[in-house]
């Protein structure tokens, strides 16, 4: 047999050293059970495994507040965030107990619409009529409960004036549905399933939070009024406003560029598998995922938007 001389081992020990190291595994932070985040979860899992070669990732279960901790604390490499929040996190912003320095950006999906439902004969029009009142919202560390305590302060209250419980949407929509609880507050995207599956067991309806939009502002300046529009839920016959933020795909500042590129690459190009699970993606685009929510990029989504033509700022 013909030995290959010894130099062509040392190229190619050479040229494995020089290679991009890529992560042989990555764990991605979803969401609750029942929210959009985890089908989107088990999309992006797939898109990065084809992108990256030898990449695999392990999903699982989290929340806008507790994905950024993780990252921080590498407990998980990637994961979505709402952008109110991340910025609260790098900053070192109540919930959050310090900076969090190892957070960098990748991509913005969509606006986040924090949305507050009662029972149509429920008599509360108004985030003041909740006092004294059962509402039911995501477990504490998830943006949803974070909005939900600033709403009540903003209207003078805490979770001491409710009966508050932090359940998963799966039973929040039980709670109301059998009257153990007379509001549901949630943050997601829209048409939320687990709205739906409410409005189909009794008749809801949302709350308009615009007179709210003012006091929210002083507590985060990137809250905004977004329209739900009428014909969105069953027999909702007309638009509402409610608060607004952005949902962002963020990951650890240490992985690789070359694998953060290719991760923000394939999301590019597979909006419309994307948008299968979620309609709120569609007509996602560069410039729509190169948002400046506050939290500087990722060196190697910079890369993947420089290529577009689209300059943002990069950790």
């Amino acid at each position: 047999m013909t030995r290959a001389p010894s130099y062509l081992f040392c190229l190619a020990a050479a040229a494995v050293l020089s290679a991009p190291a890529m992560a042989a595994e990555m764990r991605l932070m979803t969401g609750p059970q029942g929210g959009v985040w985890v089908p989107l979860g088990g999309q992006l899992k797939d898109l990065w495994e084809k992108a990256v070669p030898g990449l695999s990732v392990q999903s699982l279960p989290g929340a806008g507040i507790a994905n950024v901790r993780a990252i921080e604390e590498n407990k998980a490499e990637a994961g979505f965030g709402n952008s109110i929040s991340t910025v609260d996190g790098l900053a070192g912003n109540a919930p959050f107990p310090k900076k969090h320095d190892n957070i960098c950006n990748v991509a913005s999906l969509y606006p986040q619409y924090f949305q507050m439902l009662v029972p149509v004969d429920s008599g509360i029009n108004s985030v003041k009529d909740l006092k004294g009142k059962a509402i039911t919202t995501q477990p504490r560390g998830n943006t949803g409960e974070l909005i939900t305590g600033q709403l009540l302060k903003v209207n003078g209250m805490s979770y001491n004036d409710v009966k508050i419980s932090f359940v998963s949407y799966t039973d929040s929509v039980e709670q109301v549905k059998d009257g153990h609880a007379q509001a549901f507050s949630l943050g997601t995207a829209i048409p939320s399933g687990a709205v739906m599956d409410l409005a189909s067991a009794r008749d809801v309806k949302l709350l308009d939070l615009s007179a709210d939009l003012e006091g929210m502002k002083k507590l985060n300046p990137g809250y905004t009024l977004v329209t739900v529009p009428k014909g969105t839920y069953p027999k909702q016959d007309q638009d509402v406003k409610v608060i607004g933020y952005a949902t962002h795909v963020v990951v650890s500042c240490k992985l690789p560029a070359e694998q953060v590129y290719a991760m923000t690459k394939a999301i590019a190009e597979n909006v419309p598998a994307l948008a299968a699970t979620s309609k709120a993606l569609a007509g996602l685009t560069p410039k729509i995922m190169a948002e400046d929510v506050g939290v500087p990029f990722h060196p190697g989504a910079a890369k993947f938007y420089k290529e577009a033509g689209i300059a943002v700022q990069a950790k």
